[in-house]
């Protein structure tokens, strides 16, 4: 019985002793845990995808249903709409690469879930600013292997908001401040069609290059096009002009519209040489008085309206006291809000520092060194100063 007992009791030990199972036994406890591990780590690179892509979408829909409220006049309705359409639709173009029946899923779950509200209250005495908000949802299935953790999927939620308005900078005042000295009348390095008689005085189709003088009264004229092009019924937008050489020429008046500051530009020879500074006090003075303001809210409602100098030269002041007298007008300009745009008109290294010291920044300075460069400046100006503003709030 003795020994009996002391053999089931050695087999006992070297059954406890044994380990060649327990690799087999880890395993099968470890591998669902591994397993559920990168599976989430898979998940969460995919979560984290989709969120970003959806957060985009969510944005650019809310940028698209504000611009259109304001640009297009569509309603409220028609606005939530959009954005519910445009979100699903970027999202669809950043899956494209899924089946057909796949994507037409997505479309139809985001529509679903997809939420837009418009606020508008009033902004002026006849526009309105309007605030977009869109939330969104779309539910991302899990891979297999987080399955086993329980999770069969996860929703992705994203918001923003947009806000846009009718009228917010669009009643604007702009002063002209533009160089007429000799040096205007060289030509540029443009060229066009134009109309030569030979010494028999017959006419035939010649090349000729434009003056810098003519290239001006086109750059004006494009801008005048953007400035009427914003506001048709002449309600929001006022424009003066003034010239200058070694002297300042008479200034036109403030007047609703482009029409007689074009007129006065159109009007422009070259001659003489060049002083700014009397020019440019002007133009401070005037689109700084209270007058002007007074103007806009009586016409528009507007009491904070955009202030403007566009100040242009090809040359160098004749007079060292005339960069100091200008710079100082452009300081005072900065700190009353002005937005001074300049335009350097194949201009030597003198006029360029003067007028990058004069621009508000250097987005408003330009260096235009031909005549296309300089109507495409004018053109940026206008479209810069007429844009109604449309920003991303959150």
């Amino acid at each position: 019985m003795m020994i009996g007992i002391s053999g089931k009791r050695g087999t006992l030990r070297r059954l406890a002793n044994d380990r060649r199972g327990n690799f087999g036994l880890m395993t099968a406890l470890i591998l669902p845990v591994a397993m559920a591990t990168v599976g989430i780590a898979m998940d969460m690179t995919k979560l984290m995808q989709v969120r970003s892509e959806l957060q985009g979408a969510a944005d650019s829909a809310a940028l698209a249903a504000a611009s259109a409220l304001a640009g297009k006049g569509i309603t409220d309705e028609e606005a939530m709409e959009l954005a519910r359409k445009f979100l699903a639709a970027q999202m669809a173009n950043l899956n494209s690469s899924e089946g057909d029946q796949a994507l037409e899923n997505l479309n139809e779950e985001l529509e679903d879930s997809t939420l837009a509200t418009v606020e508008r209250t009033p902004n002026g005495s006849t526009g309105n600013t309007f605030d977009v908000n869109v939330t969104a949802d779309y539910t991302v299935s899990m891979n297999a292997f987080t399955r086993l953790l329980g999770y069969d999927s996860v929703k992705v939620a994203v918001s923003s908001s947009s806000q846009s308005s009718t009228e917010s900078k669009n009643a604007l005042s702009m002063f002209l401040v533009l160089d007429r000295s000799g040096s205007m009348a060289e030509n540029t390095t443009t060229t066009y069609t134009g109309t030569c008689t030979n010494k028999k005085g017959k006419t035939y189709s010649c090349t000729k290059y434009y003056t810098k003088i003519e290239a001006l009264k086109i750059a004006v004229a494009d801008l005048t096009t953007q400035l009427d092009s914003a506001d048709p019924d002449k309600k929001y937008v006022r424009t003066a002009a003034v010239s200058y050489n070694s002297a300042m020429q008479t200034e036109t008046a403030f007047e609703w519209g482009t029409a007689t500051a074009l007129a006065y530009v159109n009007a422009l020879t070259a001659t003489g040489g060049t002083d700014s500074s009397d020019a440019m006090e002007k133009a401070y003075t005037k689109v700084t008085a209270s007058s002007e303001v007074t103007a806009h809210t009586n016409k528009n409602g507007q009491t904070d309206p955009g202030k403007f100098i566009l100040f242009m030269t090809d040359g160098d002041n004749n007079y060292a006291s005339a960069n100091t007298e200008t710079k100082a007008t452009c300081d005072k300009a900065r700190t009353a809000g002005v937005e001074v745009y300049s335009v350097a008109f194949m201009a030597p290294s003198g006029g360029q520092e003067l007028l990058a010291y004069c621009a508000t920044d250097t987005s408003h300075y330009y260096d235009a060194n031909d005549a296309e460069d300089l109507v495409a400046a004018f053109k940026e100006i206008g479209e810069k100063a007429s844009l109604a503003t449309t920003r991303l709030t959150q």
